[in-house]
């Protein structure tokens, strides 16, 4: 059959159509939010701790009880003592990952990557238990002197193939990864104090870099109906690398803990279905080699 010149337009011009049609269709389809449907999700809390002075009034079975309420499926667990975050995974060992925190005894968040015999610690504990990160530890102020400390932290990281979860700024991540491009880091609170345009900088600049949204959660939301606009471009251009989390680093966190679990949910109601299960979840299942569901729930 031989088609005429203008035959062939009709033809290319329907087909063209068709497709952008079929393009828009999707489009539409795939901006449509969750909304309720969230409800339905099981999450992965990215930024748990069991902090000794929550022991007594929070024993390890109320724990998963609050997990379960809110729908956690799994949380990633860092603890000061680490006898905390071993507590609870021996307890639940489905439904806890374990992190290794550095502070112990009187090595805190402001000095312990001067404590003396840390990294003896550090092995020690990595030897002992299946901790898949080292962290959440922070990095106040960005110290070069510690970098024989550093490099040998990132070593221990390397070889087991787990994560640094790392609160600081950009310049400490930006350090790290100038002493090894291949470290794997999770951002804490993706940065918690920077604004918006920092955290998307430093993302984008670091292509592997993951990060949990903990205590960011009512910036994303913004005011009104609509998710904040910077924090909507984080979100979208980063959603395979976002974990949300409730950084229980205080008792009263404990308290509010199914209030901040619903305020995660609130704006992952916001997102259309594939990206709020990603964050949500998803995510985490491909960085820990996990599957999380809500059959979990009411399990340990």
């Amino acid at each position: 059959m031989v088609l005429s010149f203008g035959n062939t337009a009709l033809l290319a011009g329907a087909l063209l159509a068709s497709l952008l049609m079929a393009s828009f269709a999707h489009s539409d389809s795939d901006q449509t939010p969750i909304g309720d449907a969230v409800k339905d999700l099981p999450l992965f809390d990215a930024h748990v701790h069991y902090k000794e002075p929550a022991w007594d009034e929070y024993p390890v079975s109320s724990i998963i009880e609050l997990m379960d309420q809110s729908g956690v499926a799994m949380a990633l667990v860092s603890s000061t003592p680490d006898e905390g975050t071993i507590m609870l995974w021996e307890y639940a060992p489905n439904r806890i990952v374990p992190e290794l925190r550095p502070y112990h005894g009187a090595a805190g968040s402001s000095n312990w990557a001067k404590a003396e015999g840390m990294e003896d610690y550090l092995a020690g504990r990595l030897e002992a238990y299946p901790h898949e990160g080292i962290g959440e530890f922070h990095i106040h102020r960005l110290d070069t002197s510690d970098e024989p400390l550093f490099r040998k932290v990132i070593q221990m990281a390397m070889e087991r193939g787990i994560y640094l979860h790392v609160h600081s700024g950009p310049e400490p991540i930006r350090w790290l990864y100038s002493l090894d491009p291949d470290v794997k880091i999770i951002w804490a609170h993706a940065g918690l104090g920077e604004p918006a345009s920092e955290v998307h900088a430093l993302m984008k600049e670091f292509p592997k870099l993951l990060a949990d949204t903990s205590l960011r959660e009512w910036a994303i939301l913004g005011q009104g109906e609509n998710l904040d606009e910077e924090w909507q471009n984080i979100i979208f251009d980063f959603q395979d690398r976002l974990m949300i989390g409730s950084d229980t680093w205080v008792n009263g966190q404990w308290d509010d803990y199914a209030e901040i679990m619903a305020s995660n949910r609130l704006w992952l109601s916001r997102l259309p279905r594939d990206v709020a299960e990603k964050i949500a979840f998803r995510n985490a299942e491909k960085y820990f080699n996990r599957e999380i569901s809500m059959e979990q729930i009411g399990t340990r």
